[in-house]
């Protein structure tokens, strides 16, 4: 009898666990990042609590207000001067200002001959190819924005309704995370130590590949779009933001930007100008990546780069921009479990083998 009510207890906790998280599928991000951000600044929170008397609604508070600040109000100034430039290049394509079929001509004619050749022979460097492929992608594009554009009003709406949520849950996650992380641990079919293990991975791998790959992110961004606005650029910014993206990509990075344009550069006559871009890509903004992305993120994460790489793209592919999290956190989780699985096996054994 109790093996029976067990197992339809046990039932109903997978249903119920199933169905709750079916209803919190279309605010997955919002609750995604909640819990990141909440990670991320639990320390802070904590010292606000301690300077405060242990006021924990006080403390959650300015916490969270800081977080606007620091974090939601210039992510917001970005995007919306994103957009604009965005949409200032779309129209100088889109009116022959920006004809890339002649910027494309030009890098091919610096080209040495042998080149020229192999890309003939592999029809890359045909402009006819090239003038109907281009045409193509900007009809899509005219139609993407013709479709984001009825839909406005909408997609504000669900953006509002994502930035309220994640707050709103990310006050409470502030003030009570200690309790939750205690009834979660409760909860857990686990010994003390496995616990342990499991949870200090999760924080440890979340803190890392959020605050690392960020913070990278963010340096060869900066560092990017400095040097494409001194050396006059269109669109510096744009590109800036196309830079971080890729740098959330490890082995990936900011070259697939910074390279092309450089030999661009060179090969339509501004020489001095090319070879400062690809000076500066490779001393200042490979550095960052090279320097920082182990210290940041291999090393407390204790993940081969490999398995960073492949987890982080297998991640954006499934789960879009929120996968460069999610992919590396399964990943570790992957590993923490077999990890414990064959310690505990070895135990197991030992003790077997003195009995």
């Amino acid at each position: 009898m109790h093996t029976y009510e067990n197992k339809f207890f046990l039932f109903l906790i997978v249903a119920a666990s199933l169905a709750f998280g079916w209803i919190l599928l279309p605010l997955y991000g919002a609750v995604l990042w909640g819990v990141v951000i909440a990670i991320l600044f639990a320390p802070l929170y904590r010292g606000l609590c301690n300077a405060t008397g242990h006021r924990r609604n006080l403390a959650a508070v300015t916490t969270l207000a800081i977080i606007v600040m620091i974090v939601i109000l210039p992510l917001s100034l970005i995007g919306a001067a994103l957009a604009q430039e965005a949409n200032g290049m779309y129209v100088k394509i889109q009116s022959g200002e920006l004809d890339l079929v002649r910027l494309f001509r030009q890098v091919v004619d610096a080209l040495p001959a042998w080149i020229s050749e192999l890309m003939n022979r592999f029809g890359i460097a045909s402009l006819g190819a090239l003038q109907e492929r281009l045409s193509a992608g900007l009809l899509k594009g005219s139609q993407f924005l013709a479709g984001q554009a009825i839909n406005i009003g909408q997609s504000t709406f669900e953006f509002v309704v994502n930035l309220f949520v994640m707050l709103y849950l990310l006050f409470f996650l502030l003030r009570d995370g200690d309790l939750l992380a205690r009834r979660v641990r409760g909860a857990l079919p686990l010994h003390e130590q496995q616990q342990d293990e499991l949870l200090l991975k999760f924080t440890v791998v979340i803190r890392a590949t959020v605050k690392g790959n960020m913070l990278i992110a963010l340096l060869q961004g900066a560092l990017g779009g400095l040097i494409f606005w001194l050396l006059g650029i269109n669109g510096a910014l744009l590109w800036a933001v196309v830079m971080a993206f890729l740098s959330l990509v490890p082995a990936v990075g900011a070259g697939l930007v910074w390279i092309p344009v450089a030999i661009y550069l060179l090969a339509s006559g501004a020489i001095w100008q090319g070879v400062i871009l690809i000076a500066y890509g490779s001393l200042v903004i490979g550095l960052v990546d090279n320097l920082l992305r182990p210290i940041l993120v291999g090393k407390d994460t204790k993940m081969p780069d490999y398995v960073v790489l492949i987890s982080t793209l297998g991640g954006i592919e499934a789960f879009g921009l929120n996968g460069f999290v999610i992919g590396p956190v399964i990943a570790a989780m992957f590993i923490a479990v077999w990890d414990i699985y064959s310690i505990s096996r070895q135990e197991f054994e030992a003790d077997r083998g003195t009995t």
